[in-house]
């Protein structure tokens, strides 16, 4: 039986059983946007889902399986963090990739503890967000559970800054940069790319 294909304008053909399928989870609705199309630009890559609200991106996740959840951390007052738990209980097989523009060693111990398997800034390059994108698929985990468990992590929520990603592959993972909640660093490296790819 001939295995199914998955077809990419730019990049080429792929089998179906390679194809990493994705749910983004942001209450931002042009970072999802362009999110979404920039990472169905990849031949290896397919969003099949999005959610504005933690509740909505449980519902998504224990419906459509996917392999992977990119949650925003906070959405509107909404802890994403706790979706991401609720999210590794209905659906253990699905991996949990945070993006935030809290870059502390706080919020990363609590991902940790909430069953992430990767912390990305939100102001970052594009190949960062797929390269963590396709080690967290391959079964790495990023981040370190027991390291991130210390209290002395956990009581100081502004202070130590999120090693980069090259630095400590097995820590915590961060796209180096400053931006706000709305992630306009990505948004921006989205926006370029996407307009490069139809020029």
């Amino acid at each position: 039986m001939s295995e199914n294909f998955v077809g990419n304008h730019a990049c080429g053909e792929v089998p179906a059983s390679q194809i990493t399928t994705i749910v983004i989870v942001d209450d931002n609705a042009m970072f999802a946007s362009l999110l979404s199309a920039a990472l169905n630009s990849a031949p290896d890559l397919r969003c099949v889902g999005t959610a504005s609200t933690s509740a909505e991106g449980i519902s998504v996740t224990a419906a459509l399986k996917p392999d992977i959840v990119i949650m925003d951390i906070q959405m509107s007052g909404q802890d994403g963090l706790v979706a991401t738990s609720q999210i590794r209980e209905a659906a253990p097989d699905t991996v949990v990739v945070v993006v935030s523009a809290h870059h502390d060693a706080a919020w990363v111990a609590r991902a940790a503890q909430a069953g992430a398997a990767a912390f990305v800034a939100k102001n970052g390059m594009l190949k960062e967000m797929t390269d963590v994108l396709r080690r967290v698929r391959s079964g790495e985990n990023l981040l370190d559970p027991p390291r991130a468990a210390r209290p002395s992590l956990a009581a100081s929520p502004k202070r130590e800054p999120v090693p980069a990603l090259d630095a400590q592959p097995r820590g915590a993972t961060r796209v180096p940069g400053n931006s706000r909640h709305t992630g306009r660093g990505l948004t921006r490296a989205l926006r370029s790319k996407l307009h490069a790819a139809m020029s």
